[in-house]
């Protein structure tokens, strides 16, 4: 039989029984989670039947559900996606490339021409999850290098400022893409690069992703304790943006790693607060965006590491089914594959290595990855292998796989 209820509805059910809740359990935690009186208990299982069963909560009970099981509203209850698309982008803009290229010719430069650039960042922003790398590497430095010459011209202060964090938030693109592909020192000399920019922009934000971006490479080469700083030294700076939320998840994740639990809580806590207080995004492609579902992905890697197998599992679905299209194109490629990761590893856990192999392998097969991610959660999967399979062929071969995709990006493998 299919199973016809809404996504959210079929979720908060999986979530209850992954924690091993009754209805009557959820109840109680639910009125944890908030300082008004709530019906009876009678009534309130009643809610909640009709809510598994696909009713739709009300505004007052959804932040408390989305609380109760450790995540933010929009997470859990998406709002309706914006239209997007490159013929939206020219509408906007009235621009297409060519045209806004001979206007970077000009000796000045018109407020139109500064909106197609946005707008042209943005695109290019929005493209990082699926855009093949090498080609968005290109066209990310061909714009870089377009903005950066417009120092040359005439500019006001106001332009001159909006120019500064176009070049940064570009450079941040290009960072991010370089690293993806194994170039460490480009990406480190790049980051840099923008958060020097963000700094003579008085630009805040674009300095807290610079941050973010450190506190990432920390991640993926094992310098946990750097991570934990370049989060807190970025959330310093950002405190009132979204990339605040990304910050605190960095720092959860190095937390698990570190094995402390409880820190790992209270950084996700301090992550799903400032989510759940910011307005709606409105690009939810933009890769510079924290939108509300990337939440789930960064608890699915910290519940994984501290062996919450039941939870990890169930968020690592929700992770695949938000990052997937009805027709089976993924939106999110690259934590699509750090969901497969994370079900293998509890699938290995679990003794089941045929699931464990078929998820493992699945992960290393997308066109759009970012490698050194993709090998340090991986590197947990092969630990699983090694531990539980290590006699078995094909444990074996996966593990081999596994070298040969750290070639392509040496020091990540170890």
């Amino acid at each position: 039989m299919t199973d016809d209820r809404p996504a959210w509805a079929r979720r908060i059910a999986a979530e209850r029984a992954a924690r091993d809740w009754s209805q009557r359990d959820a109840v109680r935690a639910l009125r944890a989670h908030t300082p008004d009186e709530l019906p009876a208990d009678d009534s309130m299982i009643r809610q909640w039947k009709r809510w598994e069963s696909g009713q739709i909560p009300n505004e007052f009970y959804r932040p408390l559900i989305a609380a109760v099981f450790g995540t933010v509203t929009h997470a859990l209850f998406p709002a309706p996606a914006r239209r997007d698309g490159s013929q939206e982008i020219l509408a906007a803009s009235g621009m297409e490339t060519l045209e806004i290229v001979s206007r970077l010719n000009r000796s000045d430069v018109d407020a139109a021409t500064l909106d197609a650039l946005r707008i042209t960042a943005d695109r290019l922003c929005s493209e990082y999850p699926y855009m093949p790398s090498a080609q968005l590497l290109i066209e990310g430095r061909q714009w870089l290098r377009r903005v950066v010459e417009l120092h040359n011209k005439s500019l006001t202060l106001s332009q001159h400022r909006e120019v500064l964090a176009l070049s940064g938030w570009l450079a941040l693109l290009v960072g991010c893409v370089e690293y993806d592909t194994g170039a460490r020192h480009a990406a480190e000399s790049t980051r840099r690069a923008a958060l020097s920019l963000a700094t003579e922009a008085d630009h805040p934000e674009v300095a807290g992703w610079a941050h973010e971006m450190r506190a990432w490479f920390a991640l993926t080469t094992g310098d946990y304790r750097g991570v934990i700083a370049a989060s807190q030294a970025g959330a310093e700076v950002a405190a009132n943006h979204g990339v605040a939320v990304q910050l605190a998840g960095q720092e959860a994740k190095a937390w698990a790693r570190l094995g402390d639990r409880r820190q790992v809580e209270v950084a996700l806590d301090k992550g799903r607060r400032l989510l759940e207080g910011m307005p709606h995004p409105e690009n939810l492609d933009n890769h510079f965006v924290v939108d509300p579902a990337k939440f789930d992905f960064y608890a699915m890697d910290c519940y994984r590491l501290v062996g919450e197998d039941k939870l990890a599992r169930t968020l690592a679905e929700e992770v695949l089914r938000a990052g997937t299209d009805f027709d089976g194109t993924e939106r999110s490629p690259m934590r699509n594959s750090e969901a497969r990761v994370t079900l293998g590893v509890t699938a290995a856990r679990e003794g089941d290595l045929d699931q464990a192999l078929i998820h493992g392998e699945r992960a290393l097969k997308g066109d759009r990855q970012s490698v050194p991610s993709l090998i340090m959660t991986s590197r947990e999967l092969a630990a699983e292998m090694r531990g539980r399979y290590a006699s078995e062929p094909a444990a074996q071969d996966y593990l081999a796989h596994l070298r040969d995709l750290g070639q392509a990006a040496p020091g990540f493998l170890k």
